[in-house]
């Protein structure tokens, strides 16, 4: 999800730069907006009598949620499509003389640079709310629920950080490698009843796993199958999923499956695959459109800064919005539902301004074909800085101040990698440069 607008699953290890997947632009832009949507009616905080507030997921509780969910699940084909043009994109930067610390140089560029000033926002605006008065339990409440987003920044980058690593045993052994992650994952899952928190093992070796999915698409293994047995293996993915929760090994709610993963979502993941290759004419048609392919170029821009903005805004309209005396029906009532339009229209509109003032950091050039990146040391250590206060949020909970923590984390780490100037070759196809960040 770090960037729309990448190339899709025709690359070739060495060649040229490919034309764009507009197939892929535009799943990763539906994506996005599911997620958008789906937390527009997730999240519904309430004001008690003793002043006291709590939330209430209003999405999750409903009774027809779980099998829902099942379908709209699409975390793991984030994975499978950052999977395919993470590959691409090490690929030309292995091709044209690049390292593996440059590319994990500019992948925590691409990702940490965003975060860091939303964390930094976040906690200035929370501690000025705490001075002026807001009760420390509506603080802490805001944190936990603004902060959920970077449990997927955390996931993805660890993923994308092994992209050079992973491709050259993909490049050696595709399916074996496939097979040894997905062999962990089981392997975790099935002693995370002893040890819990092993459990957490996964959100590297799930992802890996998944995003490895990615790296057999960008390879065309899921192209080479036919139309039959692309639906074969979508049907096949679903019913093991179906035998595995029915059989109680895991619950069938796809939520409670996220967090820490668990081969549910490599199943899913494996069904997304090929039903994303099942679908690629369509995809590629509904693309083509003058006017979607415009929306989905523009969302593309600045896809990072959107997915991590959207929550934190979200929850702040919500809290204000209690201090107020606008309307505020039951949740789950007729009139809570009709008035989640009203409430996505109201994210959007406050999107607007923070995409214009912070936007521009997915655009600035971060790698150079040209020019040495930093220090592998830097790199390392930038890495170690970020993950630092990720790991205390995961296993302690975000609070306000480790999101001050976290902040200044995430500004040395962008400190430590610097900045390298724009690559010269240009995409010729797509009529724009590309750049060794891409993906």
């Amino acid at each position: 999800m770090s960037d729309l607008r990448e190339e899709g699953p025709t690359a070739q290890p060495d060649g040229p730069a490919p034309r764009r997947d507009l197939g892929i632009d535009l799943v990763r832009f539906v994506c996005l907006a599911l997620v958008v949507v789906s937390h527009c009616m997730m999240v519904s905080p309430v004001l008690h009598a003793d002043g006291t507030v709590t939330t209430e997921n209003t999405l999750g509780d409903q009774p027809w949620f779980v099998p829902v969910i099942w379908i709209f699940m699409i975390m793991p084909l984030f994975f499978v499509t950052g999977g395919t043009t993470g590959l691409q994109s090490w690929r030309r930067l292995r091709a044209n003389g690049g390292t593996g610390f440059e590319f994990a140089q500019a992948r925590l560029l691409r990702l940490v640079r965003p975060a860091a000033v939303l964390l930094a926002a976040m906690f200035v605006g929370l501690w000025a709310a705490l001075l002026t008065g807001v009760d420390r339990q509506v603080i802490q409440l805001m944190v936990s629920g603004a902060g959920m987003p970077l449990w997927f920044l955390a996931a993805y980058l660890a993923a994308q950080l092994n992209v050079p690593l992973l491709a050259r045993f993909h490049d050696r052994a595709p399916r074996l490698t496939f097979s040894v992650l997905a062999a962990l994952v089981i392997v975790v899952d099935c002693l995370r009843g002893a040890l819990p928190l092993l459990a957490y093992a996964n959100l590297l070796f799930l992802w890996c796993a998944v995003q490895q999915l990615g790296f057999l698409a960008a390879d065309g293994f899921f192209a080479r199958l036919s139309r039959s047995g692309l639906l074969g293996l979508v049907v096949a993915a679903n019913l093991l999923l179906g035998v595995v929760t029915g059989l109680g090994l895991y619950t069938g709610n796809m939520l409670v499956n996220l967090n820490p993963p668990n081969l549910c979502l490599l199943l899913l993941g494996l069904a997304q695959a090929a039903a994303m290759e099942l679908f690629r004419p369509a995809l590629h048609w509904t693309a083509g459109v003058r006017w979607v392919r415009a929306l989905v170029l523009v969302a593309g821009r600045h896809s990072m800064t959107v997915y991590l903005w959207h929550l934190p805004l979200l929850v702040a309209m919500s809290g204000l919005l209690l201090l107020t005396d606008f309307p505020k029906p039951a949740a789950g009532t007729a009139e809570w539902w009709w008035a989640r339009p009203l409430v996505l229209l109201g994210v959007i509109t406050l999107l607007l301004p923070v995409l214009a003032a912070f936007g521009r950091l997915e655009e600035r050039p971060t790698a150079s074909v040209h020019t040495r990146g930093r220090p592998a040391a830097a790199v390392v250590t930038a890495a170690v800085v970020v993950f630092i206060p990720v790991a205390d949020a995961a296993f302690n909970g975000l609070t306000l101040g480790l999101l001050g923590g976290g902040a200044a984390c995430f500004a040395l780490a962008v400190l430590l990698l610097g900045r390298m100037p724009e690559r010269v070759p240009g995409d010729v196809a797509a009529g724009r440069p590309v750049r060794a960040h891409d993906g």
